[in-house]
């Protein structure tokens, strides 16, 4: 969803809970000088992004949300892929109308950078107040690649909701990333229960995740939580408003319970 300020890069919001939440391929806005270099259309970029998941974190004390179009930088790629140079790092697609001059590359980049001192800096202070934190990385992915009158991905291989751990000590973390999914499995969703399940359509293997356990080994538990896009038409952008509600809910009523279980951890 695109933000009212189109200058913003992300909004923080810090509250007194050892739980945050990021939504940073919420972004759809992108850049003046950017513009006109785009071979792709909005509505292209739209189908690639994350719309709402800033909404599902919105009850969420801490939240971070990048307002930025990951097809100007993404956040969640190292700083070396972090630009979509070529269709093979962009779902085979074309994204520039050109070849990027550098001093365009290099200036979103600067944003890459500047993210990630901000969210060290945001995390050393709840590390500092509560000693340790769970990070909730939300985003969302496409099942209906083909079209939308298309057959979904099997739902073998696509659950509502994966929850990514690649890159975490999954041993020391058991007791919060057990207690996350024993509550998200907990609801239904019209009628049916949840589907969630780990490391299936995803395995966690962003760069931010990967930034929490590095820097954070033993206080910071970062968690991939993906959702399927069945909350939305993910070929038209129209939201599901029943159903984003409930995932907000299942977010929200997930903070008192990651604050239980980090409370268990040594």
């Amino acid at each position: 969803m695109l933000f009212e300020d189109e200058r913003a890069l992300w909004s923080i919001e810090r509250g007194s809970s050892p739980i945050i939440a990021t939504a940073i391929h919420e972004g759809h806005s992108v850049r003046t000088d950017l513009a006109d270099q785009y071979a792709l259309m909005s509505d292209e970029r739209l189908r690639e992004e994350d719309p709402y998941t800033a909404y599902t974190i919105c009850d969420v004390q801490n939240r971070v949300t990048f307002h930025r179009s990951r097809f100007e930088v993404d956040l969640n790629r190292n700083r070396d892929g972090a630009i979509y140079l070529s269709p093979e790092q962009a779902w085979g697609l074309r994204v520039w109308s050109g070849v990027l001059p550098p001093e365009f590359i290099e200036a979103s980049l600067q944003i890459h950078d500047a993210y990630y001192e901000t969210l060290k800096t945001t995390l050393r202070g709840i590390e500092r107040q509560f000693g340790r934190f769970v990070l909730l990385d939300v985003h969302s992915y496409n099942h209906r690649r083909d079209g939308r009158e298309a057959a979904p991905t099997e739902q073998a291989s696509a659950p509502d909701i994966n929850i990514g751990t690649f890159s975490m000590d999954r041993q020391r973390w058991t007791p919060v990333v057990d207690a996350l999914i024993a509550h998200l499995t907990s609801f239904e969703i019209d009628g049916r229960p949840i589907d969630v399940r780990e490391n299936v359509a995803f395995q966690g293997k962003g760069e931010q995740t990967r930034f929490v356990h590095e820097h954070f080994p033993n206080s910071g538990c970062a968690i991939a939580i993906e959702f399927k896009k069945f909350f939305m038409d993910e070929w038209t952008g129209e939201p599901d408003v029943e159903i984003l509600d409930q995932l907000r809910n299942m977010i929200s009523t997930a903070v008192p319970v990651l604050e239980k279980a980090l409370d268990g951890q040594p």
